[in-house]
């Protein structure tokens, strides 16, 4: 047999190398991003600097994923301070979202996924302010010019963009006649690779650097200006008059108006606070706290630290199983326990400690559970109904396991009132949003990992004096007062968004994550245990074939449950399928290249790693 050539790769796992280098690296979910997060480091900014930039790049260039109207966690480590710390810049819940007015005055039992009435403050201005200003060095020009000249002059449309604006054109044309305006300036969904404009955008960011930089001063000072523009200036003006003059419809079948207003806005800056941490061997893995899923991570790896995944190949049934067991555990955890720890308390050393998850790991057998089963902690959460989405109980019947425990699950519902979760949000003009992510580190070591969402293009309408839109978070919300993830005024709710960062040996070492909202934990613990267990780079890991679980409630409207129900990529083994199918699993096999949109990047002493997924021809890595 000849030698094979020196130019094939020898691993069908990898499409790309994994980058290395010494000077810094920036993996985004655009290669536009990545490449304005590099030129940043270039011109001397440090990653924080590089973030800020990133991350205003990404709302231009990927405004079906994010916009300045979302949110964001922010997790990083400072070598000057040598602490690892989160800012928070997850908006809460305004003064006037209440359940009473939600559910009581308005009839709602769901708060809807589109519209006015799911918008919460925005926290993502705020948050990259807070970020350029207590640890960047750079000036506020030096961050925002990339984002305002690609609004400005454009940028090439991806084809998941176009395909968005197809999926919501009708609601656009409608209903919502100012995203019409935008996305469709001539009546039609633009073509991928047209080069698309948002000058609205680009002119309320240009004003906003007018403002910071009249009247002198330090770049702090600048800063300072700024967030009074966004807060308390012409931005806030715009969301107040959009919210108490428009009705919109949402996902409801009905128009409503918002209840966010300028006072809201003035009233809330981005916060920082300590990650919560779990060790898993010699790492010791970190999150934003229980104000997003980021705790079922660390939840996955507890209960999987009793297993021996050193012995399993990373595409076997076994390794996969493990997996979605413990997966599903946790998440029924994160549905009963989880909320804003400054109104509920959230017991999270239980919920990571040997006891809880020694027993815990018990309910791990050789079949795949069709329950949903929260553990109990005594005086603390609640479970809730469950919608099952149309088909499941028969899917499950068929199984031959008889019919699903998921929470107390309302089966009362007519078939026909009840249907899968796609077809519901396709008749009610709504499409799921999806998240950007990026990971930077410096050459002195510096590492920032965040998942900015939220205010993508299809959440609610246009503000036309603005460019962009607000988000949709509130729908994470429960109307039920009892819940720890309940509605009530300045509350955080319960986000998908959950940025990683991970030390070795004590040293920061790693720091990664993905969009795909309750998917986004069961990818980077994926990501994570291929890296760790089976000697993968992180390129390797992320291409590596890609599975998840939908068995346990969306966080997303309509919010059902598909119990057993998994995913794959058809690249996973059939063999592998076969068994898993064997053990009860419902398996649906998708696309060869459809499970995620990791990015990740490591140091270790001064050497720089990074990788980004090849899913969806957007992501890159770039470094030197």
């Amino acid at each position: 047999m000849p030698a094979r050539p020196s130019n094939i790769n020898p691993n069908p796992f990898t499409t790309r190398p994994e980058i290395e280098g010494t000077f810094g690296v920036v993996a985004s979910t655009h290669w536009i991003a990545t490449a304005v997060g590099m030129a940043t480091l270039e011109k001397g900014g440090n990653a924080f600097d590089a973030a800020a930039a990133t991350a205003f790049t990404l709302q231009v260039v990927e405004p079906h994923l994010n916009g300045p109207g979302g949110d964001v966690p922010v997790i990083l480590h400072d070598v000057r301070r040598g602490k690892n710390e989160v800012i928070c810049g997850q908006g809460p819940a305004p003064a006037g979202a209440t359940i009473k007015h939600y559910r009581d005055e308005l009839g709602l039992d769901l708060i809807p996924g589109t519209g006015l009435l799911a918008a919460c403050i925005p926290g993502t201005f705020d948050t990259w302010m807070t970020l350029l200003r207590d640890y960047g060095t750079m000036r506020l020009a030096d961050v925002l010019s990339p984002a305002i000249g690609y609004a400005k002059n454009g940028y090439p449309l991806v084809e998941r963009i176009c395909a968005t604006i197809d999926t919501v054109k009708d609601q656009f044309r409608d209903h919502w006649p100012t995203s019409a305006a935008l996305y469709m300036p001539d009546g039609k969904v633009p073509v991928p690779g047209a080069i698309f404009t948002n000058a609205k955008m680009a002119a309320t960011y240009e004003r906003i650097l007018r403002e910071a930089q009249n009247g002198g001063g330090n770049r702090e000072a600048e800063i300072e200006r700024a967030r009074k523009s966004w807060s308390q200036g012409f931005v806030a003006d715009a969301i107040d008059r959009f919210c108490r003059t428009q009705e919109v419809m949402d996902t409801s079948g009905k128009r409503h108006r918002g209840v966010l207003n300028g006072q809201d806005m003035a009233g809330w800056q981005a916060s920082v606070e300590p990650p919560i941490a779990y060790d898993y061997g010699r790492y010791t893995v970190m999150k934003p706290g229980p104000w997003t899923q980021g705790l079922v991570t660390l939840q996955t790896l507890a209960l999987l630290k009793g297993y021996d995944l050193d012995a399993l190949a990373p595409t076997s049934a076994e390794f996969i199983h493990l997996q979605i067991e413990a997966t599903k555990l946790a998440f029924a955890d994160r549905d009963t326990f989880y909320g804003d720890p400054k109104f509920v308390q959230v017991p999270v050393d239980v919920l990571l400690s040997d006891a809880y998850n020694d027993e815990r790991r018990k309910l791990i057998t050789e079949r795949a559970s069709l329950e949903l089963r929260p553990g109990t902690v005594a005086g603390f959460g609640k479970t809730l109904d469950v919608r099952v989405a149309e088909g499941a109980r028969a899917a499950v019947a068929s199984s031959g396991a008889g019919e699903p425990t998921v929470g107390r699950i309302d089966w009362t519902h007519d078939e026909n009132r009840l249907p899968d979760a796609a077809a519901q949000r396709a008749r009610a003009g709504a499409i799921p949003g999806d998240t950007v992510h990026f990971d930077i580190i410096d050459r002195d070591g510096n590492m920032v990992s965040s998942t900015p969402s939220g205010g993508w293009l299809h959440s609610s309408p246009t503000i036309p004096e603005l460019g962009f839109c607000l988000g949709t978070r509130a729908q994470m919300f429960w109307l039920d007062e009892d819940h720890p993830a309940a509605l009530a005024p300045g509350k955080r709710p319960r986000s998908t968004l959950t940025p990683t960062m991970a030390l070795r040996d004590g040293e920061p070492y790693l720091a990664w994550g993905s969009p795909g909202g309750d998917q986004q934990d069961q990818w980077i613990t994926q990501m994570f245990l291929r890296h760790v267990h089976a000697g993968m780079n992180l390129q390797e890991a992320i291409d590596a074939p890609a599975w998840h679980s939908e068995h346990f409630p969306s966080s997303f409207w309509p919010r059902m449950a598909r119990p057993g129900v998994m995913v794959v990529e058809s690249r996973v083994p059939e063999a592998t399928v076969k068994e898993l199918r064997a053990r009860g699993h419902e398996v649906e096999v998708g696309p060869p290249w459809s499970e995620g949109r990791l990015t990740a990047a490591s140091r270790v002493g001064n050497r720089r790693r990074a990788a980004a997924n090849p899913r969806g021809m957007q992501g890159y890595a770039a470094g030197r």
